[in-house]
């Protein structure tokens, strides 16, 4: 897709508003630092605040977002902090492991399976409008990555929950808005809870520039392609590390699929969490029609909570 072909759909397009249509009815029916990323900091009274912009699919990629799930716990022998191979369709190791101690349905296990389970976090290219603490970072293109609490306020901006409130598309240069992101701390974790999209504007008035960024862009399918996981081998020998014993044997694989799939193990999927699945199959079904419609569950996870656990397996 062109730049100009990109201006063109500078609006809610008939894909998102089928995919507004499909929530109504699914809703009556049921190591070291990364320089690509920016994080927000808390300033000298505690709290955070910054601008940002979330910008389009790069070029020649279709989501603005790409999802991650990852493992983060501490047992006896260290710290597992992990990406897991589910993110890409894979078994992993510590799924299955978690699967064999849901089965044996005692409560201390089930609990345990709670603490290691999946956290989803989301990816995407943003634009720093403001960085109050570092003011170096503004106007410059980086990754950013995001839990659930943030992607659930980029679908309550493009499927609102009120008919007097009109949908946007957050990820647009010229119909987009800013996001004006407002942290405190609550309970040991960043709470984003107030923050907030500005009015709709464009990006920037020229767009020669606005291309420019475009270009700058990081790809997203790089952030989960093949070479960004462990293979289940090195994953299975570091999970039996951490555990300080062997694992169970595998003799269980068979008995469920997928991570996903057991009962009470993933929580019920939200409307917004199908907003993702259905707009990423509309996606997929505009460059291959003979695909099938899948429906999967989307984990929970708390905001920042991997860089939390990373931050005191590194102290």
């Amino acid at each position: 897709m062109s730049f100009s072909d990109l201006k063109k759909q500078s609006k809610l397009g008939s894909l998102t508003s089928k995919l507004v249509k499909e929530v109504e009815k699914m809703s009556t029916t049921s190591g070291g630092a990364d320089e690509r990323l920016w994080k927000p900091e808390m300033d000298k009274t505690g709290n955070g605040f910054a601008v940002i912009r979330f910008l389009p699919a790069p070029e020649g990629e279709e989501l603005p977002w790409a999802k991650m799930y990852s493992h983060a716990f501490q047992g006896p022998g260290g710290w597992y902090i992990e990406n897991s191979l589910t993110t890409i369709g894979g078994k992993d190791p510590l799924g299955e492991y978690n699967r064999e101690l849901w089965n044996t349905g005692t409560e201390s296990n089930k609990e345990t399976v709670r603490k290691q389970k999946r956290k989803l976090s989301y990816y995407s290219n943003i634009y720093v409008v403001k960085d109050p603490v570092n003011p170096a970072n503004e106007g410059k293109v980086f990754l950013f990555k995001y839990g659930k609490k943030i992607f659930d306020k980029v679908m309550e901006a493009m499927q609102p929950e009120f008919e007097d409130e009109t949908p946007i598309n957050p990820f647009d240069f010229w119909q987009g808005a800013n996001f004006k992101l407002k942290i405190v701390k609550k309970d040991g974790y960043w709470n984003y809870d107030k923050s907030e999209f500005g009015p709709v504007e464009p990006l920037l008035d020229d767009d020669d520039a606005l291309e420019a960024l475009w270009k700058k862009e990081y790809s997203l399918a790089a952030v989960t392609a093949p070479d960004q996981f462990k293979s289940y081998e090195d994953l299975e020998r570091r999970l039996k590390m951490v555990l300080g014993q062997k694992v169970a044997p595998a003799q269980s694989r068979a008995v469920v699929e997928q991570e996903d799939d057991y009962e009470s193990y993933s929580v019920t999927p939200t409307v917004e969490s199908r907003v993702v699945e259905e707009l990423e199959q509309s996606y997929a079904r505009s460059k291959s029609p003979s695909l099938p419609v899948v429906t999967k569950e989307v984990d929970d996870d708390e905001d920042d909570a991997l860089s939390y656990f990373q931050k005191l397996a590194e102290e």
